[in-house]
């Protein structure tokens, strides 16, 4: 696509009603519907669908013949992630998951000889899960507050030394939205003691600007995944890894090897691809490549930069936490951390709730979607709603929880 074409767009004009990108998300309905669950599974443009369906053309005209053009769209969404994180020279790996990037790359570090991992308490499940086994296998794993964020990575920093095989640490946290702070020190550290950087971006990617090249962090490995901000939908997750990386992972498919199966070997020699694909898995299905390079060259038409999305973001956000605070709610009830401020909060707004999951639940009902995980309610707006919609879906959340209240004092 030629990006010169792209609209010039400023962040007011998304706060009308109706939204003018709205009409670009007829399947999801995003003009008649309070979609507040943002954070956990944004709308997809009506383009992601062309996508899908010429996916299933070319499968049916090219049989086999297909993994030509397949391999073409894995390429462009390469090139997309690598726009988005500002890194012409990183390598790209991709895959269904981040879990399964994950292993991969722990595959090929040296977590015996060097039996530490330095993280926090505050990364998403899937890893916090992994971690915690793990554990039970015999590694240290040194778990430190995320809270305060803007300190958290020097706090990480004093943690490792060389027995540290990484340190694994998500660039906005997926309880608090809270914002990571300078990555320098715990770069410096990981460099000075030979660990392994692994920073998880999948709650940052495509709504709070992320530089590689600014931050120096060209030789960090980073996870994540369009599923979220990126409105890609599942199976198209990554590892970035350095150019000058040669780790040899334990757990691969024969796509590692995919440009070398022609070259002469030893017999029982594991060779590696040189580019992107030595963290690669095997045969997959390529329909998920097909609807992100739709959206991502959607994205580019319509002028929809990181640095605007942040700037969309960010106005929402803060009319979703001024709405909320003029609810004046029990904070017993429902409460939100005033003390972060706006400029260090990520794509979504954090409630603190011991009933989250009703009130989740109960605004499901009352045609507002929202994401709960615990004790906390997360509301996470889009570029495409509209400040009347916000302001109805917060109006309706104040009436949800009043209602909860009331029914829990008769009951």
């Amino acid at each position: 696509m030629d990006r010169t074409t792209a609209l010039e767009r400023r962040p007011e004009e998304f706060r009308a009603d109706p939204n003018p990108l709205a009409r670009h998300y007829t399947g999801f309905r995003v003009g008649e519907r309070l979609l507040l669950s943002g954070h956990s599974h944004q709308a997809w443009p009506d383009r992601g669908f062309d996508g899908q369906t010429q996916a299933w053309k070319d499968a049916a005209a090219l049989v086999d013949g297909k993994w030509e053009r397949a391999f073409e769209k894995a390429e462009r969404v390469r090139d997309g992630y690598r726009r988005l994180l500002d890194d012409p020279s990183g390598l790209y790996s991709l895959a269904s998951s981040t879990h399964d990037l994950l292993i991969k790359l722990f595959s090929a570090l040296p977590m015996a000889a060097r039996p530490k991992i330095v993280t926090t308490a505050s990364e998403f499940y899937s890893m916090a899960r992994q971690l915690a086994r793990w554990e039970e296998e015999g590694i240290e794993i040194v778990r430190l507050a995320s809270l305060p964020a803007t300190t958290v990575a020097e706090r990480l920093a004093r943690e490792v030394c060389d027995r540290t095989v990484a340190v694994y640490l998500s660039t906005v946290f997926f309880d608090t939205a809270s914002i990571a702070g300078d990555l320098g020190p715990l770069a410096d550290a990981c460099r000075k003691h030979g660990a392994a950087l692994v920073l998880d971006v999948y709650h940052q990617l495509n709504v709070v600007p992320f530089s590689l090249a600014e931050r120096g962090l060209e030789d960090a490995f980073v996870v994540s995944a369009g599923y979220k901000y990126c409105q890609l939908g599942e199976g198209n997750a990554f590892l970035r890894f350095p150019k000058d990386c040669t780790l040899r992972p334990v757990a691969t498919g024969w796509f590692a090897e995919f440009g070398e199966l022609t070259e002469d070997r030893r017999p029982g020699e594991i060779r590696y691809a040189s580019g992107d694909d030595r963290f690669a898995g095997a045969t997959y299905d390529p329909t998920s490549h097909y609807r992100a390079t739709e959206v991502f060259d959607f994205f580019g038409e319509q002028g929809l930069e990181p640095r605007l999305l942040r700037a969309i973001s960010q106005h929402q956000i803060g009319l979703l936490r001024q709405r909320f605070d003029e609810l004046d709610l029990d904070p017993d009830l429902m409460s939100r951390d005033r003390s972060q401020p706006l400029s260090e909060t990520a794509g979504f707004l954090a409630l603190s709730s011991p009933i989250a999951g009703q009130v989740q639940k109960a605004l499901r009902k009352a045609g507002v979607f929202t994401d709960s995980r615990g004790t906390t309610l997360r509301l996470g707006p889009a570029p495409y709603l509209s400040d009347r919609q916000i302001e109805e879906a917060a109006a309706i959340l104040g009436a949800t929880v009043r209602r909860l209240a009331e029914a829990a004092d008769t009951a």
